[in-house]
């Protein structure tokens, strides 16, 4: 059988050749790009990868988007940022190329936040299902927080995938800064409501799950660095969302007043 790794990029020459490197083992590499303007594609042709530049529409449908120019009978998705250990590797060698009764699989991915790998905080063991019998499951469409879905029975690997995803506080910040307005909007367009007490408490609460609940105080500094970032993230993605909302209030009332 056939694996097909489907990866999404936007400026990715700091981490897609670790990425792709420790998967040129599979059968066919399809990446889709939303206009890189760094190396990414100069890299990516040494793999000789499929490469697709679809309209951005979110992180959901550019997966989607790789899925469906996949001709493998497995596919692998995963992000510019993540590896794929050697074990885990050759876990999903030894599925690919043998019987199993499940469709897809999950796998433990572990995070490395400021170069210090994060064991606690909620963040490990990250089960992500990542790898899938093609026709069996897809990536939902959503624009943020999007995953996978399988029709079919689901099974547990024990090797990991690493995810570099946040080598410095600047990245993280900027990161955080998309994900909390992506968040917002997606929430606004499913009409959630605003509250005081997503912005007064929530975060709060936010804090002490991370930091103490899920002992994120056993990550040394960067442990408490997380559980406060976390915090503010959610305090920023329903201030946006609040002021989503009073910008829509001003714009009735403006069009009321000009009719």
């Amino acid at each position: 059988m056939m694996l097909s790794v489907v990866v999404i990029t936007k400026n990715e020459e700091q981490n897609i050749y670790r990425c792709l490197d420790a998967v040129r083992w599979a059968d066919e590499i399809i990446i889709v790009d939303s206009q890189s303007t760094d190396r990414t594609l100069e890299i990516v042709k040494q793999f000789h990868a499929k490469v697709y530049s679809p309209v951005w529409r979110g992180y959901g449908p550019a997966k989607r988007e790789g899925v469906a120019h996949a001709t493998g009978d497995w596919v692998l998705s995963i992000d510019a940022d993540e590896v794929v250990t050697p074990e885990l590797a050759g876990e999903i060698q030894d599925i690919i190329n043998g019987e199993t009764p499940y469709d897809g699989y999950y796998m433990n991915r572990r995070t490395n936040f400021l170069g210090r790998w994060i064991y606690h905080c909620g963040w490990y063991p990250d089960r992500v299902l990542r790898l899938f019998r093609r026709g069996k499951g897809n990536v939902t469409d959503s624009p943020v927080h999007e995953r996978v879905k399988v029709n079919g029975k689901t099974g547990y690997l024990k090797g990991e995938l690493l995810h570099y995803c946040y080598p410095t506080l600047e990245l993280y910040l900027s990161k955080s800064n998309t994900y909390t307005t992506l968040g917002a909007e997606e929430a606004f367009r499913r009409g959630k409501q605003f509250r005081v007490f997503d912005i007064v408490i929530r975060p709060m609460v936010s804090f002490i799950s991370h930091y103490i609940i899920k002992q994120g105080f056993r990550d040394g500094l960067e442990g408490f660095l997380i559980s406060v970032l976390s915090s503010v993230a959610v305090m920023v993605k329903y201030a946006k969302l609040r002021q989503m909302y009073k910008h829509e209030k001003t714009k009735a009332e403006t069009d009321v007043e000009r009719n």
